[in-house]
């Protein structure tokens, strides 16, 4: 493994094992259900399990079917690339999970879906006793949700629930694969994660940039989430985007101080003075899910200021920018390009990449028994 990636990994254990939580909303309902949960996966895997090699892609989520297709599709395209591996897939949110189950967006022809969490595949991996279990973090920055996914491996390496042997934990081989923009740099000419997303993204958005401004939404850590930094993977995918490829590029997020819709304007007008024109816009998300469909490309057009942010919260990025308030723009459902990153064959790739570097890399050796032996 790259040693920017293992620090990366070895940062935020420190990260989880120090208090991390996630939020008590979004946490299952009982521990009867994760009972009748852990029995429903164990028997899953017993039934599915064919190799002695398990993976495990994790995403925080969704309801929507395009996003059902797209997780559908990267399960698929992991099977190809790792033929001697059980595949799985996983939801971190307990909301997407219990939502996707109810069948939230099903008037609108969603399939009904039941999602497990990663805790309890890992679990159940442990019952079979796979040989190898790779993890495959499907977020894009090594954010928030990444540290769920490395607090769910490092709590089934030290048998956090304390039912699976710790022998074969002792021996068993874990892989982390890092997020889409682990690696990244303020030189554009450097050869990294973020450099390499944008070459992708000029491939694909080239065309729409030559005809206007293009915009990609991501989702960004709360400040006090952003203890390691990533919300600056955003900022130099921006420049590397502008200075490699077209300053009409820009990067904004729903959920990062000063990177809203507001501050991606000021640095439209102030940076290469585009007032008026066609905005494109395009999720820099996994999956085109609820901030896609309703922050992004939704009709809400509230018009409330948060004076702390200067953001309108309430306000969709395509209600903003159409108004002549945001400047004189063409921006409206024929610019909004509602589509995730994981539709995307060739970005689908870099994250396989990632597993792949970390499946021929070294296993974690996060093992240590409850009784304090090795």
């Amino acid at each position: 493994m790259k040693k920017i990636n293992f620090l990366m990994i070895a940062a935020m254990v420190v990260f989880v094992g120090a208090g991390f939580t996630a939020c008590s909303s979004d946490s299952d309902d009982s521990s009867d259900n994760r009972k009748n949960y852990q029995e429903i996966v164990d028997n899953k895997v017993k039934e599915q399990k064919t190799k002695d090699n398990a993976l495990l892609l994790v995403a925080f989520g969704s309801t929507w079917q395009p996003a059902f297709d797209d997780f559908d599709a990267t399960v698929e395209a992991y099977k190809q690339a790792f033929p001697n591996h059980d595949v799985y897939l996983s939801f971190s949110s307990a909301i997407c999970r219990n939502r996707a189950a109810a069948g939230e967006h099903k008037d609108e022809g969603a399939e009904i879906r039941d999602y497990y969490a990663p805790d309890l595949w890992l679990e159940a991996f442990g019952r079979v006793k796979y040989a190898d279990i790779s993890v495959q973090s499907l977020q894009v920055i090594p954010g928030e949700e990444y540290g769920r996914v490395v607090n769910a491996l490092k709590d089934f390496a030290n048998n956090g629930k304390n039912d699976l042997d710790n022998e074969y934990l002792k021996n068993v081989k874990l892989h982390l694969g890092t997020p889409l923009m682990a690696t990244g740099s303020d030189d554009e000419t450097e050869d990294n994660d973020v450099t390499k997303l944008a070459a992708e993204l000029h491939k694909i958005f080239g065309a729409k940039v030559n005809e206007g401004a293009m915009l990609f939404m991501g989702h960004g850590n709360p400040d006090e989430y952003d203890t390691y930094s990533a919300n600056v993977r955003y900022k130099q995918l921006e420049n590397a985007l502008q200075k490699n490829y077209n300053k009409r590029y820009f990067v904004g997020t729903v959920d990062m101080t000063d990177n809203f819709k507001t501050d991606v304007l000021e640095r439209m007008r102030d940076s290469v003075n585009y007032t008026s024109g066609k905005v494109f816009c395009a999720p820099l998300m996994s999956i085109a899910g609820d901030h896609a469909n309703n922050d992004m490309a939704g009709d809400d057009d509230k018009w409330e200021l948060n004076e702390e942010t200067g953001e309108y919260e309430e306000t969709s990025w395509k209600v903003f920018f159409a108004d002549q308030r945001g400047g004189s723009y063409d921006c409206n459902n024929e610019t909004m390009i509602v589509k995730g990153l994981l539709a995307y064959p060739a970005i689908r790739q870099l994250w396989i990449n990632h597993t792949l570097e970390a499946s021929k890399s070294e296993p974690l050796e996060w093992y240590h028994s409850n009784d304090g032996t090795e």
